[in-house]
């Protein structure tokens, strides 16, 4: 193995990201003078060649001890031991893993090894794929490729360092599942026959979530994830409900992509490639694409010889809920995401039927506080571009009644929250005790400024005062 200097574009981007901590470089030369050697490894070596910058540093020093470690860091501030036994120290106000080599035993709970004498390649093999297996020797910036990573990452391929160590550790397979989505890169053969079979009880639903966020948040193509569970036949195992949506037929003239599965695929990639306000907006989108149309597996039926769905809303609610369970328990989340399902129709049905300014304010009242009328039209525009009966590709023209039901949501003042009540029970002190009967006249109350849109707060006192 013949180490290389790493491209001057790439030293540029690393000497940016280690200029924000001076004091890394300090802590090499000190690794350095007391005999051992530090590589960045992992992800940060990984975006760097892919000329992304980076802020995830993980150093792995060689030939130094943990004790002999622990004191070179704690020459420069106060060392943090909680990953001690994992090989693992962190400097207080630092965001950076220092590691020695180990080997682990497979296993939520494995044994660890620590071995500062390990050889490069030996501790390179044990991570999960080649393009993660690849070092930068911070002492002379050449690149360390024991793993042949760096030509993987340049085809755009996924491989295992080593076939047996990639099971050890089924979380793995997740971690795959979200880079063919992040960087649509294709796992080779014997990758794809690894995953096809190996097992994956054992990961916690917290380990699961954090890759299906990453593959939802992260990626332009979300879809591909996706789409690789289903071609390993795994997607039957872990995404049951939307298995079930594979053949089922769609009404052509309305939806010419084909089944419910290909919809919906377009669909996630449709979103992923809309602006939100923050990530957890983007994330209960995301979700929400993927189980928008769950419900249409127990209500498609021929009418009329038309392929019709009627009540998918409805009926996708438990199913999306079954499928979120098992993959978060962030009860938010789940909530919000089965409100996008119930009402993920509601923007075409409002443009088609007239809706009033009324029925924005009552829509925008049942999403609270889920989510916004604003964020169920970025899905609802999401939905339609699913349908490109030419490609894959999601569509990315706009449409009429999207922008026409956002116009009259913002004109009826409800796209980012519901309309406050301009009568509260204060208001009402004067004249009634706090109370059950209070709370409904409140409740009436609303309801009148909304159904009428009354904004004088005396209007609406006289009036539910005379109806009382």
């Amino acid at each position: 193995m013949k180490p290389t200097q790493i491209e001057p574009s790439v030293k540029s981007l690393l000497e940016k990201s280690l200029k924000e901590h001076p004091e890394i470089m300090r802590i090499v030369e000190q690794i350095g003078a007391a005999g051992g050697k530090a590589f960045l490894v992992g992800g940060a070596v990984r975006d760097l060649l892919l000329h992304k910058p980076t802020k995830d540093l993980d150093i792995e020093v060689h030939g130094l001890t943990l004790p002999a470690l622990q004191t070179t860091l704690a020459a420069v501030g106060p060392v943090s031991l909680v990953g001690k036994s994992f090989g693992v120290l962190r400097l207080h106000g630092l965001d950076v893993d220092w590691s020695l080599p180990r080997a682990d035993s497979s296993g939520r709970h494995p044994h660890v090894i620590i071995d500062p004498t390990m050889d490069i390649a030996q501790a390179f093999k044990r991570r999960d794929l080649t393009i993660n297996a690849i070092g930068i020797d911070l002492h002379t910036f050449e690149l360390v490729d024991p793993w042949n990573g760096y030509q993987d990452l340049k085809n755009g391929i996924l491989r295992a360092p080593d076939a047996q160590l990639f099971v050890e550790d089924p979380l793995r397979f997740f971690r795959v599942m979200q880079f063919i989505g992040r960087l649509q890169f294709q796992p080779d053969e014997s990758l794809n026959k690894i995953c096809a079979t190996m097992p994956l009880h054992g990961i916690s639903i917290e380990r699961i979530e954090a890759e299906f966020d990453k593959l939802l948040l992260k990626s332009k193509h979300p879809s591909l994830g996706i789409r690789w569970l289903r071609e390993i036949n795994r997607l039957q195992e872990i995404l049951p409900e939307l298995a079930a949506t594979i053949g089922i037929a769609q009404e052509p003239d309305w939806h010419p992509e084909g089944d419910v599965f290909e919809h919906t695929m377009q669909a996630i990639d449709a979103g992923a490639a809309l602006t939100y306000h923050t990530t957890h907006e983007k994330l209960i989108a995301l979700y929400g694409l993927l189980c928008h149309d769950l419900g249409k597996v127990d209500t498609t039926r021929i009418i009329d010889s038309r392929i019709r769905s009627l009540g998918h809303e409805d009926a996708g609610v438990p199913l999306a809920k079954r499928l979120l369970k098992r993959l978060t328990h962030r009860i938010a989340l789940i909530d919000a995401v089965c409100k996008i399902v119930k009402y993920h129709m509601a923007p075409g049905q409002f443009i088609q039927n007239g809706a009033k300014p009324p029925a924005y304010k009552r829509l925008a009242l049942k999403l609270v506080p889920d989510i916004t009328v604003e964020l169920l039209a970025q899905v609802s525009l999401a939905d339609k571009r699913g349908r490109n009966p030419n490609s894959p590709e999601p569509l990315t023209i706009t449409f009429p009644f999207i922008n026409e039901f956002i116009q009259k949501a913002e004109q009826a003042r409800v796209m980012q929250k519901p309309e406050e009540p301009i009568l509260h029970g204060k208001d009402l002190m004067p004249f009634m005790e706090p109370g059950p009967a209070m709370g409904a006249l409140l409740k009436q109350a609303y309801e009148i400024q909304i159904e009428e849109g009354i904004t004088d707060k005396q209007e609406l006192l006289a009036r539910v005062l005379r109806k009382e």
